[in-house]
């Protein structure tokens, strides 16, 4: 499993967007972010777009994951987001990411005017 800072991230997802590509070579498609966490920390910030998809729910619910997808493995701060991450990859998922220090990684180093806890 491949570790993405929130800067990286950031870069990725402003390079997949339409106005994040230039010089006429294809967009990298964006990733599935795939917010581990409990309901009520989504509730209190999320990156946008991203899916919940509580850590203990996973097994559960993994057929709703696309297997040779980019998917973004997003907790607070790294911890769940690895141990899902290694999950998935024992599942046959092919590209899978952990979003390293999590959204309080987002919140010092990409939006500082996300909400902290």
């Amino acid at each position: 499993m491949q570790q993405l800072s929130a800067t990286q991230l950031k870069e990725w997802l402003t390079a997949s967007t339409p106005a994040g590509g230039s010089g006429g070579s294809p967009a990298r498609r964006p990733p599935l972010l795939l917010d581990v966490r409990e309901p009520w920390e989504f509730e209190l910030c999320h990156l946008a777009d991203s899916l919940l998809l509580p850590m203990q729910s996973v097994p559960a619910r993994i057929d709703e994951l696309e297997r040779d997808a980019d998917i973004v493995v997003i907790c607070h701060h790294g911890v769940r987001s690895r141990q899902v991450g290694g999950f998935l990859e024992r599942q046959g998922f092919t590209s899978i990411y952990n979003l390293s220090g999590g959204v309080d990684a987002w919140a010092n180093d990409v939006d500082p005017a996300m909400h902290k806890y």
